[in-house]
């Protein structure tokens, strides 16, 4: 966006025909309104369908003649933004969960509640605070189904994640021995070993030959560890023999490795489009230069950036939007300075990853991050200290269009 485009925004959001207010509902949305101009307020509700969406945006169309107005969401993604944001007439303004608490408990101390008064709650906040709130603006296409991607991904990595400490924790009480036999209870290995041979009784009435085999079809092919884990796998002695235990956990373990396997494939097509879509995207260039960054993170920051450059005027409001920055809290003599923790945590994640990550690439990352930790901090505050430097270097090579070099940086 130039900077008469920004200019023509800021003028429409100063010339408001109307101030709407939708408070989300599964099934309905209650909503509020008021007309530039006027001091009435209207309210009313429509079903959460298409056709009532519809419905209802025509009838404010018609109204006030598509002339532009602000609407206040307590969402900032989710169905009814999704519909909202086809009707380039409307200004979505989200408004952050813990920002309308605050000030319900501030409108309504006695702690009623209703959706029609969080409706006239949120009218209120867009009329007489739209300045302390952003306006939607969504990205291009190909943006925007990045940044989808890649939160999805990592929804999938935690899927997985979970899984995994599921099947540890069920081979813990009937099988622990397979645990130390390999490294990564998620491997492909692991899954088909435990697919063969799911409990101790089974693997045992195996031939040696059969699992050296099988060990070596997996590219296992040390034969001294081979060896130790032949001799430990006749020697191991059940850890129960109680039949309830060992069959429920073996039929758990059984599904477990399905559900692994399956969004082991699922995470493999994502990176896969994620790749491709990555590698066609005009700012590939600028964020596949950090070190460090790699096939993951890369895309996940410039996910994090997007494509509007208006968007961020400071690297500032990136550090503070991400959840990098930390709160400063002062009264009289006191002064506490603490990690920041309304924010959008997977923002806030991927700054975070990323300069535990070029600490390994980056010679100033590293030394920086050493001097970090001999002031006495621990590792995760001195990653979030790197991170804020970081930022600061992301967001002049994003805004200027220009890939990172160490050498110029130093």
């Amino acid at each position: 966006m130039n900077e008469n485009e920004v200019l023509q925004v800021a003028a429409l959001e100063n010339d408001f025909a109307a101030f709407v207010a939708v408070d989300w509902g599964d099934r309905e949305h209650s909503w509020a309104l008021q007309a530039a101009g006027s001091q009435k307020r209207e309210t009313g509700k429509f079903a959460h369908t298409p056709n009532a969406i519809e419905e209802w945006v025509a009838g404010l169309a018609a109204r006030f003649g598509e002339r532009p107005m602000a609407v206040a969401l307590e969402q900032s993604r989710g169905a009814l933004i999704n519909a909202l944001s086809r009707y380039p007439y409307l200004t979505i303004y989200p408004i952050a969960p813990a920002a309308s608490a605050a000030f319900r408990n501030f409108a309504a101390p006695s702690g009623s509640k209703s959706d029609r008064q969080d409706a006239d709650m949120l009218l209120q906040m867009l009329l007489g605070h739209r300045d302390k709130f952003r306006a939607l603006r969504p990205d291009n296409e190909q943006t925007r189904k990045l940044k989808a991607l890649v939160e999805l991904r990592r929804q999938l990595v935690d899927q997985k994640t979970a899984a995994t400490n599921q099947l540890t924790a069920h081979l813990k009480l009937y099988f622990p021995q397979a645990l130390n036999w390999f490294d990564e209870t998620s491997s492909p290995l692991m899954v088909d070993f435990l697919r063969n041979w799911t409990t101790l009784a089974q693997l045992q009435a195996a031939k040696p030959k059969t699992i050296l085999t099988f060990l070596n079809r997996h590219n296992c092919r040390s034969a001294a560890r081979n060896q130790k884990r032949l001799e430990e796998i006749a020697s191991a002695r059940p850890l129960t023999i109680d039949a309830v235990v060992i069959e429920s956990s073996a039929l758990m373990v059984a599904t477990l490795l399905d559900v692994i396997e399956n969004l082991r494939q699922g995470i493999s097509r994502m990176e896969a489009t994620i790749e491709q879509l990555f590698a066609t995207h005009p700012d590939y260039a600028i964020f596949a230069s950090f070190p460090g960054a790699g096939p993951t993170l890369a895309p996940r920051l410039l996910a994090a950036f997007g494509s509007d450059r208006s968007r961020f005027t400071s690297a500032v409001e990136v550090q503070t939007f991400s959840g990098i920055a930390p709160v400063i809290w002062q009264s009289g003599r006191s002064r506490w300075i603490h990690f920041r923790w309304a924010c959008p945590k997977f923002l806030r994640q991927t700054f975070h990853e990323y300069a535990n990550a070029s600490i390994q690439f980056s010679d100033w990352a590293r030394a920086f991050y050493d001097k970090q930790r001999s002031k006495g901090k621990g590792h995760h505050a001195a990653v979030r200290s790197l991170a804020f430097k970081w930022i600061r270097i992301l967001f002049r090579c994003w805004q200027t269009r220009t890939s990172y070099d160490e050498v110029i940086y130093q």
